[in-house]
C-alpha cells in the first residue's frame, strides 16, 4: 500500500510539473574547491599558532609526549578549537603544523 500511495503521489506531482529528483543547481569547481582547501589550511594554522606558545610553556616544564601535552592542557581546562576535550593525536596534529 505504501509503495501504491508513494507511486501515486510523484505521478501527480509530475503532472503539476514538479521537478523530480537530478541536478540541484549548484557544482563546485575546482578553484572553488581549492579556494575551500586553502581557507581551512589558514584556519587551522591560526588555531595552531594560537596554542603554540601554551605548548612551548609545557615542553620547557619537561612534558614533550604528546598525551602528557594533552593531559597537560586538559588539566589547564584549556578547551580544543572545536571547545572539547584534547587527545593525544590532536596534539600530534597542532605539532605538525607548528613543524615542531
Amino acid at each position: 500500500m505504501i509503495s501504491a500511495r508513494t507511486k501515486a503521489a510523484l505521478a501527480a506531482a509530475k503532472a503539476r510539473g514538479t521537478v523530480l529528483g537530478g541536478f540541484r543547481g549548484y557544482v563546485p569547481t575546482k578553484a572553488d574547491n581549492e579556494a575551500s582547501r586553502a581557507a581551512l589550511a589558514a584556519r587551522g594554522a591560526e588555531e595552531a599558532a594560537r596554542y603554540a606558545p601554551i605548548i612551548a610553556e609545557l615542553r620547557a616544564a619537561g612534558i614533550s609526549s604528546a598525551s602528557g601535552l594533552a593531559r597537560a592542557l586538559n588539566d589547564r581546562s584549556i578547551p580544543t578549537p572545536r571547545g572539547g576535550r584534547w587527545q593525544a593525536v590532536q596534539v600530534q596534529r597542532v605539532l605538525a603544523r607548528l613543524d615542531v
